[in-house]
C-alpha cells in the first residue's frame, strides 16, 4: 500500500511539474516578458495564448497572396511582410509582435542592427526555431561560438577570391548551356515567351553542382529535387507553433520528411567519402568547393593534433555543409537573377545601358574575371535589385541573457527582428525615392548609397556575413552578361507581379518574359 501511495504521489508531482512548466511556457513567461517590454515604452500587439500572432500572420499572408500588385510597383513590404509592416505603421519602428509565445521586437535602426550583427561577445544568438528547419539548413548558418569559428576557418579557403577565379570556367560553361538552349528555342524572327525563373534555377543548380562537387547538373539533380520536396514538407510546419517532441511522432508528414532527409544524406555521404578516399590517395582537390573544404579540414586536423590526415569536421558535419552549399548556393543567385531580368524588362533603358557596358568590356567573348571588375553599371543594377528584392527579407536573433540595446533592456528569451526588406525600403535612409528602381544611387559604391551607414545588408553583416556573397555576385554577373550578349527581353502580357516568400523572395506566379534573339 505504501509503495502504491508513493507511486501515486510521484505521478501527481510529475503531473504538477508538467502543468506548471506548460503554463509558464504558454502564459506566465510571455506575460512577464510583455510586461517588462511595455514598461520601457515598447508598444505592439497583445499576446494571444500559445499562437501569438502566428494565426493572424497566416491570415494576412493568405489575403496578400490573393492580391497581385500593380506592374512597376516596388512597394512590396505590405504584401511580403504584412504583420511587421502593419505593426511598425501602428506602433512605431520598435514594435512588438509575437512568434507563438515568444515576443519579437523589430529593429529598424541600422546602427542597432549593426550592433546585433557584430555580436562581439556572442550575446545575440541565432534562433534554433522549429527543429524541422534542421532538415533544410544546418552547418555554418546555424553554428555558434567556437564551433562556428572553427567551421568558418575551415570553409574560408573554399571561397577565397583566388579559388573563385578558378571556378569562372565552370560558371561560364553552365551559363553557356542555357544560352544555347534558348538560342535553339527562340525563332530567328520574332520572340518566345519564357518563364525564366525555373530556367535560371536550372542554371544555378548546374553551377553549384559543377563548382561544389565537380559533377554536372544531371548527377546533382536528385539532390535539388529532394531539397525542393523538403521545403514543401516543412513550410506548413513553420507557420504554426512548434510543440516540443512533435517531430518524433510517427505522422505521415514526419515519416516523409525523415525519408527525404535520409536519401539526401545517403547521396551526399557517398560523394564525401569517395572524395576523402581520393584525397588520401594523393588525388588533387580539383578546385571544387568540396575538395577544397576536405583538404582544409584535414590540414586543420594536422595542425590541431599533429597527426596526418585527421579531421576536425566529422563526415556528418561535412554533409550538413554540403546541404548548405546546395541550398544557399543555388537559391540566392537564382532569385537575384530572376528579379534582375524582371526589373530590366520593366526598365528597358537600364537593360540597354547594361548591354552596352557588357559589349564594351567583353564584346561577344565569354566573360572573364578581369572584365567583371569593370562592370560598373551591371554592379549598380545588381545592388539595386538586392535592395528592392533581397533574397532573405528578414533575420532573427535571440537574447540569451539580459542585454541593453538602444536604451531598452531586453530580458532573456526576446527575439530581435532585423527586417532587411523594410530597412532597404525606408525613406528615412534612402530618400523619398526609396521604393523606386534607381541603380544610380550606387554609383559611388555601397557606403554612399544611403543616408545612414549599414542600411544595405542583403548578405547579412558583421563576422557572420554570408561567406558565399562573392560567389553569388560573380555567378550573377557572368550569367547576366552572357544573357545580355545574346538576348533582349521584355515583360510578357501574362506576367503577374506578385513577390512572395518561400524561404527566399520569389515571383509567386513565375517570371514570364518575351525573349528576343539579338
Amino acid at each position: 500500500m505504501m509503495m502504491m501511495m508513493m507511486m501515486i504521489w510521484g505521478m501527481v508531482i510529475v503531473l504538477v511539474v508538467w502543468v506548471w512548466r506548460t503554463l509558464d511556457w504558454v502564459w506566465w513567461k510571455p506575460k512577464r516578458l510583455e510586461s517588462e517590454l511595455r514598461r520601457q515604452g515598447l508598444r505592439g500587439n497583445r499576446y494571444r495564448i500559445l499562437h501569438g500572432d502566428l494565426k493572424y500572420n497566416v491570415r494576412l499572408l493568405t489575403e496578400a497572396k490573393n492580391r497581385p500588385m500593380a506592374l512597376h510597383s516596388h512597394d512590396i513590404a505590405p504584401r511580403v511582410l504584412p504583420l511587421y509592416h502593419n505593426a511598425i505603421n501602428d506602433y512605431g519602428k520598435m514594435s512588438l509582435t509575437w512568434a507563438g509565445p515568444d515576443p519579437r521586437v523589430s529593429l529598424m535602426d541600422p546602427r542597432l542592427v549593426k550592433e546585433v550583427l557584430s555580436n562581439k561577445f556572442g550575446h545575440f544568438m541565432k534562433i534554433k526555431g522549429n527543429p524541422l528547419s534542421k532538415l533544410l539548413i544546418q552547418g555554418l548558418a546555424h553554428h555558434e561560438g567556437q564551433k562556428w569559428a572553427i567551421h568558418r576557418r575551415i570553409i574560408n579557403p573554399a571561397f577565397n577570391l583566388d579559388k573563385l577565379k578558378l571556378m569562372v570556367p565552370a560558371f561560364s560553361t553552365s551559363c553557356g548551356e542555357i544560352i544555347r538552349k534558348w538560342d535553339k528555342m527562340i525563332p530567328d524572327e520574332g520572340c518566345l515567351e519564357l518563364d525564366v525563373f525555373p530556367e535560371l534555377q536550372n542554371v544555378t543548380q548546374d553551377v553549384i553542382s559543377r563548382t561544389a562537387f565537380g559533377s554536372n547538373y544531371e548527377e546533382g539533380r536528385r539532390i535539388f529535387q529532394l531539397i525542393k520536396e523538403q521545403i514543401q514538407l516543412c513550410i506548413q510546419a513553420f507557420q504554426s507553433v512548434y510543440i516540443p517532441g512533435y517531430q518524433f511522432l510517427p505522422t505521415p508528414m514526419n515519416k516523409k520528411r525523415r525519408q527525404v532527409d535520409k536519401e539526401m544524406k545517403r547521396i551526399l555521404r557517398d560523394m564525401v567519402e569517395k572524395r576523402e578516399t581520393a584525397i588520401r590517395m594523393g588525388e588533387s582537390s580539383k578546385n571544387d568547393l568540396l575538395g577544397i573544404l576536405l583538404e582544409s579540414n584535414m590540414k586543420e586536423g594536422e595542425e590541431e593534433h599533429g597527426k596526418s590526415k585527421n579531421r576536425v569536421m566529422t563526415t556528418e558535419e561535412v554533409i550538413q555543409e554540403c546541404k548548405l552549399f546546395y541550398f544557399a548556393g543555388q537559391e540566392t543567385t537564382s532569385v537575384l537573377l530572376t528579379w534582375t531580368m524582371i526589373l530590366l524588362s520593366m526598365y528597358p533603358n537600364w537593360q540597354d545601358k547594361a548591354r552596352e557596358e557588357v559589349l564594351q568590356v567583353f564584346g561577344k567573348n565569354t566573360p572573364d574575371m578581369d572584365g567583371l571588375s569593370r562592370l560598373k553599371t551591371v554592379t549598380m543594377i545588381l545592388y539595386e535589385v538586392l535592395r528592392l528584392y533581397p533574397p532573405a527579407v528578414a533575420m532573427n536573433r535571440r537574447t540569451y541573457k539580459t542585454m541593453e540595446l538602444g536604451g531598452i533592456t531586453y530580458p532573456p528569451g526576446v527575439i530581435l527582428l532585423l527586417p532587411i526588406l523594410l530597412i532597404h525600403h525606408d525613406t528615412e535612409f534612402w530618400g523619398e525615392d526609396a521604393k523606386e528602381f534607381k541603380p544610380e544611387r550606387f554609383a559611388e559604391g555601397i557606403s554612399k548609397a544611403s543616408k545612414v551607414a549599414g542600411a544595405f545588408f542583403p548578405f547579412s553583416g558583421g563576422p557572420r556575413v554570408c561567406i558565399g556573397q562573392n560567389f553569388a555576385l560573380i555567378e550573377a554577373k557572368i550569367a547576366l552578361s552572357m544573357i545580355l550578349q545574346h538576348f533582349s527581353f521584355e515583360l510578357s502580357p501574362s506576367y503577374i507581379h506578385a513577390p512572395w516568400t518561400v524561404i527566399t523572395l520569389q515571383p509567386q506566379h513565375g517570371a514570364q518574359l518575351m525573349v528576343h534573339k539579338l
